[in-house]
């Protein structure tokens, strides 16, 4: 049985994040999470929370053997088009380059679903973002695109709202890649990924996203 691994988690206090964190901490598979925040999170043997003003200058350690990725805005949060490319595009593709120059060999990113540079500017943004890292050479490279995530957000999200409610009334008669995905299945499927370090590019589309198993 391979050794049980360091995990970079980034965003750990969103909804797919927060997941995350859950389930690695209870994975035996992971033997500690560094997941750096600008608020302390909640104590546990197996966690290390570097707390600073930016994650951008967060203490990284070295010993690192995969990162998880599950940082995001939305355009509105951030107060504009270029505050939201920072955080969405800019922020991940810098602490990719981190994180490999900690060990890591393996990265996930959750990026989005229809991600692509001739797309609008969000989807672009998240299609820049896969294009940085990839350029990074990181051994293990998963993308991860889901489609509308369904969770209970501390702050609303309106379109996001607006479009899960239409989704449930339409659910039988949407294509599955469209079908809104659960944080926590999305979360199972990141670790999943980072856990098998599958050599190379991998890209998970929403329809594949699984819930954990057990």
């Amino acid at each position: 049985m391979p050794a049980p691994l360091t995990l970079l988690l980034l965003g750990a206090t969103g909804a797919v994040g927060s997941q995350t964190l859950r389930l690695a901490l209870a994975d035996p598979r992971i033997a500690r999470v560094v997941a750096p925040t600008r608020r302390p999170l909640p104590a546990h043997p197996k966690l290390a929370n570097p707390v600073g003003e930016s994650i951008a200058d967060a203490a990284i350690p070295d010993g690192i053997d995969a990162a998880i990725c599950a940082l995001g805005s939305t355009i509105r949060k951030a107060g504009s088009r270029e505050a939201f490319a920072a955080i969405d595009r800019d922020l991940p593709v810098a602490l990719a380059s981190r994180a490999k120059a900690a060990g890591a060999h393996s990265f996930v990113l959750n990026s989005s679903l229809g991600a692509s540079l001739s797309g609008s500017f969000y989807l672009r943004t998240k299609a820049e973002a896969e294009a940085g890292i990839r350029a990074l050479g990181i051994k293990s490279f998963t993308i991860v695109r889901p489609s509308l995530i369904e969770t209970r957000r501390a702050e609303p999200r309106l379109a996001e709202t607006v479009g899960l409610a239409v989704a449930r009334l339409l659910a039988v008669l949407i294509p599955r890649r469209y079908r809104p995905v659960s944080a926590e299945a999305i979360a199972a499927t990141m670790l999943e990924a980072a856990i098998s370090a599958r050599p190379g590019e991998t890209v998970i589309e929403s329809e594949a996203i699984r819930p954990p198993q057990g």
